[in-house]
């Protein structure tokens, strides 16, 4: 897969906060994410416009730009939720939809980049994660909305003191805009520590059974090669799990090893079934002859397993991370869906530079939605 769509796509990751199990504690969290391009790409599952609602990092409703309806992708939300809903939402979408067609074209305009020959990536996430309480209701934590441009930060919403942030002095003529606008800001505090929860509420007592659901993780290590041809790449793969949190160690002779042993890791990412994977791996010799093992632990479903390297050289040509075969949209597509549930943005942006469909560029942009504001 290519690096901009990793980037587009890991706007996502970031955007979800997944279900946590403690001892007494239960969090959810519910999470839109919506991502715009300035001009389309040509690619199949990559849209001028997509959205989608995530609860506990699962994806349960979806818009893009193609087929330019709200959708459920949960079984219990359409059974659950009237037309009216989806209706309501399909207006919504298309709505928010405009607005960023809109003001990307302001943000090109002020990063003068009015003759851009590559797309643009604008992205906007909001939501909150509440806990349970002992009388079965949830009490908000914590709020998200923030905007990124291009797989950088551009602005967010400070849901404690009431301001808007910007991290880059692009994004300051939108934050004294938006700091100027008193509904805009009481509005949004309002969603995110009520509204936002309301649904939340909602949406985890309709799917209260699937939510419930785990998955153990599956382990696999085995080898990938090298452009060093006296080397390979050791692998370790925990993949089919949920919930999300897990713990990986890859260790030679016993010992932990760490990034600076040259490990490297994709971190966590979304399988198409709501389960997860992630792999680490390390470049080695050909020839070392240490132990190397893979640690596997699993809280959620209390597994805690070891594997050994067994010293098979499979020497799989494909990368840890690999691109999507020519012609072939459906792996196309299931990467994207994959990449923005988990990355997010910044992974779209990689996905679109490795096919050298966007320019690298060191602009920022954010916004927080509203229908009436503009960057």
């Amino acid at each position: 897969m290519g690096r901009g769509l990793l980037i587009w796509l890991a706007l996502m990751v970031e955007a979800l906060q997944f279900l946590t199990v403690q001892s007494v504690i239960i969090s959810h969290s519910l999470h839109y994410i919506y991502t715009a391009l300035s001009k389309p790409v040509g690619l199949p599952g990559i849209h001028e416009f997509t959205a989608m609602g995530m609860l506990d990092n699962r994806m349960i409703d979806y818009f893009d730009s193609e087929h330019q309806i709200k959708v459920p992708k949960q079984d219990w939300m359409k059974e659950r939720l009237p037309g009216d809903y989806w209706e309501k939402g399909t207006q919504s979408r298309k709505s928010k939809q405009q607005w960023f067609k809109v003001n990307i074209g302001i943000l090109m305009e002020r990063m003068r980049q009015g003759n851009a020959t590559s797309p643009h990536v604008l992205q906007w996430r909001h939501g909150c994660e509440a806990e349970t309480q002992p009388d079965g209701t949830l009490k908000f934590v914590r709020g998200m909305d923030m905007y990124n441009y291009d797989g950088d930060d551009f602005l967010s919403f400070d849901d404690k003191n009431g301001v808007w942030v910007a991290p880059t002095k692009e994004a300051e003529a939108t934050k004294r805009k938006w700091d100027g606008v008193q509904v805009l800001k009481e509005y949004t505090k309002g969603y995110l520590e009520n509204e936002c929860v309301d649904w939340l509420s909602k949406f985890v007592n309709y799917g209260e059974k699937e939510l419930q659901k785990k998955s153990p993780p599956e382990v696999f290590v085995f080898t990938k090669s090298s452009k060093v041809e006296a080397n390979v790449f050791l692998v370790c793969l925990a993949t089919g799990f949920y919930p999300k949190d897990i713990i990986l160690r890859v260790k030679r002779n016993e010992r932990v090893l760490t990034k600076e042993d040259g490990l490297m890791s994709t971190d966590i990412l979304p399988n198409d079934d709501d389960t997860f994977q992630r792999r680490d791996f390390v470049e080695i010799l050909r020839s070392d002859v240490s132990k190397f093992s893979c640690e596997v632990i699993h809280k959620g479903t209390n597994v805690d397993i070891t594997k050994m390297w067994g010293k098979k050289l499979f020497l799989l040509s494909d990368p840890i991370v690999p691109d999507a075969p020519a012609g072939n949209g459906g792996v196309i597509v299931a990467v994207v869906v994959v990449l923005l549930v988990v990355i997010g943005g910044a992974a779209v942006l990689w996905f679109l530079r490795r096919k050298r469909l966007l320019g690298r560029c060191n602009v920022q942009f954010n916004h927080t939605h509203s229908s009436h504001s503009q960057i």
